[in-house]
């Protein structure tokens, strides 16, 4: 199909790919649309916050903070149709697993989950439930738009800054970003860092911010010695220690 399409519509494809939301079903759609989609996945990230922090503070004004965040980490993982934490688990098993590069791109490509997989999905999911159980509602849900919107900037950064490590995509073109693409993505992730400035402080956000950026930098790490690029999977990985890294400097600090 033709790669002409309005920037909504692309924004829309952004919707389509990194959720289950419904979207109109004639969108374009073109490898070169889905990688112009890219610069959207802050401000998709934002819309997945925003429904996760609308279920957490209605949720709160009637149950305990605990049940209120186990149900909004389920919405979420309800409209995303556990994209991201699927990555996450992939990618645990794959580089736990894997004692080559061969291997470990073999094993994320298996739609099962193993030990690894499970043991850091689990632990991931309960230290994000333990920490935001442990805010007020309002900031539970302030912190959940931002942890969103910033850890899909994480994604878009590793996209920007390395390589793929497969030859092609498992179903699409391997993930790009133009230039102008990535300073979008950036402006748009100033939004939530600003908000978080607002509403935690400088301390608090800095550190999130932080600890975020340490997270990712250490599965960085790990992800290029073992295979010299990032793999969808990874990306995934990238979102949700991005996100969890961001909750625990919030908690740490306040």
């Amino acid at each position: 199909m033709s790669a002409r399409a309005s920037e909504w519509q692309v924004f829309l494809l952004a919707v389509q790919f990194l959720t289950r939301l419904p979207v109109p079903r004639d969108l374009p759609f073109s490898n070169a649309l889905l990688i112009r989609a890219t610069r959207y996945y802050p401000l998709v990230g934002g819309l997945i916050g925003t429904v996760g922090a609308l279920v957490l503070y209605g949720a709160a004004q009637v149950w305990t903070m605990g049940v209120a965040v186990l149900l909004s980490v389920a919405a979420t993982i309800l409209i995303t149709g556990a994209f991201h934490e699927d990555g996450l688990a992939d990618a645990a098993d794959g580089l736990g697993g894997g004692l080559t590069r061969e291997r470990a791109l073999e094993i994320m490509r298996d739609s099962r989950i193993g030990t690894y997989g499970t043991g850091t999905l689990g632990l991931v999911l309960a230290l994000k439930v333990a920490v935001l159980a442990a805010m007020t509602p309002g900031g539970a849900a302030a912190a959940l738009i931002a942890g969103h919107m910033l850890s899909r900037m994480a994604t878009v950064t590793i996209i920007a800054t390395h390589d793929y490590a497969r030859e092609t995509g498992a179903k699409f073109v391997a993930p790009t970003v133009s230039r102008g693409g990535f300073r979008f993505a950036l402006l748009a992730s100033a939004l939530p860092g600003l908000f978080a400035l607002l509403w935690f402080g400088f301390g608090a956000t800095l550190t999130a911010l932080a600890v975020g950026a340490l997270a990712v930098l250490g599965f960085r790490r790990i992800f290029l010695r073992k295979l010299g690029g990032y793999t969808g999977d990874c990306l995934g990985a990238v979102q949700q220690l991005a996100e969890l890294g961001f909750y625990l400097g919030l908690a740490a600090w306040l």
